[in-house]
């Protein structure tokens, strides 16, 4: 009953448009979706782990939003990826850039991929997921020595380094192990 009182009075919201329904809309994602998880969807696809965890760990679509991929998964884009010729055949292009959009922080039911898209939603889109500032928060206490400086880490963006299930989509603080620091 609960749940049919609020899906009228979002649906009401949109219909009139207003502010307030986008709102009411983030809310009710929140309260009607029973599966929501705190983390992340794992890598399903295979052809697009095969791809990119070629050369790098297999980013779970769901930490970056769609705009965001939509930049990344470009013929011209793949020629320069970070430095390296990550071109692709259309067709293989094709699937990964469907699986990463619809697979994108803003199409997720889990948490942590709802945070992203809230805090990518404004300006530029995020090319790095290093320059996510959902996730720029949620490591800024770690002293940069832990990471840069560490040689089994290096950067941020070297996320199985420390997450031990990132692979299988859970990032939460339980889960890390920062090598060379096992007590932080």
């Amino acid at each position: 009953m609960k749940i049919k009182l609020i899906s009228a009075a979002v649906l009401a919201g949109l219909l009139f448009g207003s502010q307030a329904a986008v709102a009411e809309e983030s809310l009710l994602w929140a309260l009607m979706t029973p599966l929501r998880q705190k983390e992340l969807v794992p890598v399903e696809n295979k052809l697009y782990k095969q791809e990119c965890g070629a050369c790098h760990f297999a980013y779970q679509p769901g930490l970056l939003p769609g705009k965001s991929w939509q930049k990344l998964l470009t013929h011209e884009a793949l020629l320069d990826h970070f430095g390296e010729d990550a071109d692709l055949d259309q067709e293989s292009l094709k699937e990964i850039y469907d699986y990463a959009l619809a697979n994108a922080a803003e199409k997720s039911y889990h948490k942590r991929s709802r945070k992203i898209a809230i805090s990518t939603a404004e300006g530029e889109p995020p090319l790095r997921i290093t320059e996510v500032r959902y996730i720029k928060r949620k490591h800024h206490e770690i002293p940069d020595k832990m990471i840069r400086g560490n040689k089994k880490v290096k950067s941020l963006s070297n996320c199985n380094a420390c997450h031990t299930q990132a692979a299988e989509g859970v990032f939460d603080e339980d889960t890390v192990s920062i090598p060379n620091y096992p007590k932080y």
